[in-house]
């Protein structure tokens, strides 16, 4: 399968490359950038990678490399991975860098992924899920036009039981 390209007006989404995987274990580094998300050792941040590149070669879409067009700049994740446990739909998620925040990045991106999976997948809808307290993710959903499915939020069974991580809201959007 060729590498996967999507542009914005400011960013490029595109397959993982081997070289992104120091800066991709530098982002899992960032303790601010994981504060939601389970801790990655180097083993496990190299597992995440593999599987990311495995997705995209098999799916034809991943949670892809983010760079900011202007400078080939590293600035995270963004994208879609098709459904799996505990989620039966496919899931739009991102991950940035910390110097990247609060610039729209993000919002860029997921609408991007958004526009492509419209275009591309015959889904009907597309869910994106976070902790409680991930405020700045879940408001980004909603930006996004996701409306939250507060019946379906769930405890993430890849997490022990009492770990604060575990309980996640669930946000659906509809296809246009």
């Amino acid at each position: 399968m060729a590498d996967f390209r999507l542009e914005t007006e400011r960013l490029i989404l595109r397959s993982w490359q081997d070289s992104d995987r120091e800066p991709f274990w530098a982002m899992a580094q960032d303790e601010e950038v994981m504060r939601y998300l389970v801790a990655l050792d180097r083993a496990g941040a190299d597992a995440a990678f593999a599987r990311g590149q495995a997705m995209d070669a098999e799916h034809g879409h991943t949670f892809w490399a983010l760079e900011r067009r202007s400078d080939g700049a590293f600035l995270g994740m963004c994208g879609m991975a098709p459904p799996r446990p505990p989620l039966v739909e496919y899931e739009v998620g991102w991950r940035l860098v910390r110097h990247a925040w609060g610039q729209g990045y993000a919002q860029e991106a997921a609408r991007a992924t958004l526009d492509w999976a419209w275009a591309n997948r015959p889904m009907q809808t597309i869910v994106a899920i976070t902790v409680p307290d991930n405020r700045a993710s879940w408001t980004l959903m909603e930006r996004l036009g996701m409306v939250r499915a507060a019946d379906e939020d769930f405890e993430h069974p890849a997490l022990p039981e009492g770990d604060p991580l575990r309980l996640h809201r669930l946000y659906r959007i509809h296809r246009p």
